[in-house]
């Protein structure tokens, strides 16, 4: 399989957010901001990349029977990793994305992957994949979490674009982010359908 193809996979054909519609729990939870839906996006995607590489490496070696739970402790080192780094480093954001960063270890899109593809393939490509679902998660997130802060309070990675008194409250809450979801799986489903 070409390795290009499976770093874009997760960014285009198979984008976790719009065309999977996996992960639906952060994406809903978390993207009050754009800074939010970032952190929540990048934690994902190197727990995904680091999770596909162990994965793919000691595949071979886990008996069928403990596959499963094998792999979600290889997970949760790494969301361990990535909640301990942001409490140190990122103290505010950790603050922000609270539970949701240790819910990342039962996050489907992370267990998905470990399963359909890091278990049966190589080193690279699994990492590669990890990548590529990862930056398309961050992405979707990211856009998610602008468009509903840019409505919800006129602003966009914390910088004022309107007026304060311009925010409309429901999108900041949690009808917003169904409604902000819906039309950009519409406007993702319009592009592909023209293209």
């Amino acid at each position: 399989m070409n390795n290009f193809k499976v770093l874009t996979n997760g960014l285009f054909k198979e984008n976790p957010t719009f065309s999977l519609l996996l992960g639906m729990c952060p994406t809903l939870g978390v993207t009050t901001s754009a800074i939010n839906g970032m952190g929540m996006g990048l934690a994902t995607a190197f727990v995904l990349v680091m999770s596909n590489l162990v994965i793919s490496l000691v595949a071979n070696i886990i008996p069928d029977k403990i596959r499963i739970p094998s792999f979600i402790v290889i997970i949760a080192a790494f969301v361990t990793v990535v909640d301990m780094c942001m409490a140190a480093y990122l103290t505010p954001l950790h603050e922000s994305l609270g539970l949701f960063i240790p819910l990342i270890v039962v996050n489907c899109i992370v267990l998905g992957r470990a399963e359909a593809f890091a278990s049966k393939n190589k080193a690279i490509p699994s990492m590669l994949d990890g990548l590529g679902m990862g930056l398309g998660f961050t992405i979707s997130l990211t856009l998610l979490g602008m468009i509903r802060e840019i409505l919800g309070s006129g602003k966009a990675f914390n910088y004022p674009i309107f007026d304060e008194n311009y925010g409309m409250l429901v999108f900041v809450l949690a009808p917003g982010a169904f409604l902000a979801l819906g039309y950009l799986i519409a406007i993702v489903n319009r592009i592909r359908k023209t293209n």
